[in-house]
């Protein structure tokens, strides 16, 4: 029983450490979870020649994350620059406390009419509990509003989202990425206007949101208690 024990304390405790987010629509340029922590777009860069680009509807698009912490939040950006090494992001929607592990998606994420027939990159970032994480999506600007899709755009059971302020993605927020710090950790304590200054917490309700009351945040311990008594449960039943 010891030996299976272990394995299993070693199993999520790995599952625990590693979990960050993904970006699931629009398609991510690149995707290496030790180096989700370098921005802007977690260690890649974009290359309009190789990448999967997709069109992007300036009136409004999908955008669908999985976020693997008990709590984030999240900053929707973009920029046209083709090469996201400037400092000319614009932040595309409020900041967005996401509450609850899973699928979270935004199904109406607008950006300028005006880039409408341009190529650029879409950025995400999420203030998690282990710091500041990146994401990019290479994209057509195309006019319209998309139509949500059904299939990418989800939201898992228990997951609730309001809007925020964040002192760590402030700088982020106002497109100067030299400011950003990987680093930092937590989503902030208080504040219920959703600018882009301040500390963040649980603010009006996003209209996007999935629904349900916004709660509090839980402990990463919290995540590793119910993931290791699972697996606790599992090694008994098979002995």
């Amino acid at each position: 029983m010891a030996p299976l024990a272990s394995a299993a304390l070693l199993l999520a405790a790995s599952a625990v450490v590693s979990a960050h987010f993904t970006l699931d629509y629009p398609p991510t340029i690149g995707f290496n979870d030790d180096k989700e922590s370098i921005g802007p777009c977690g260690s890649f860069t974009p290359d309009f020649s190789k990448d999967n680009v997709t069109d992007f509807h300036v009136g409004g698009d999908n955008v669908a994350i999985n976020l693997l912490h008990p709590q984030g939040t999240w900053l929707y950006r973009a920029t046209l620059d083709q090469t996201a090494t400037g400092n000319n992001w614009t932040q595309l929607h409020p900041e967005t406390l996401q509450t609850g592990l899973g699928k979270f998606c935004q199904p109406a994420i607008a950006v300028p009419e005006s880039w409408a027939g341009k190529k650029g990159v879409l950025g995400i970032v999420v203030d998690a509990p282990d710091g500041l994480l990146y994401q990019c999506a290479s994209v057509n600007f195309v006019a319209g509003a998309a139509t949500q899709n059904q299939s990418t755009c989800t939201n898992s059971s228990g997951v609730t989202a309001s809007f925020v302020t964040d002192a760590n993605l402030a700088p982020l927020a106002a497109g100067n990425d030299s400011a950003g710090d990987a680093s930092a950790s937590g989503t902030g304590s208080s504040g219920s206007t959703p600018t882009t200054t301040g500390t963040g917490s649980t603010g009006s309700s996003t209209k996007n949101a999935a629904p349900g009351r916004v709660g509090g945040s839980l402990p990463l311990g919290s995540v590793a208690g119910v993931v290791l008594a699972a697996m606790f449960g599992s090694a008994f039943m098979m002995l």
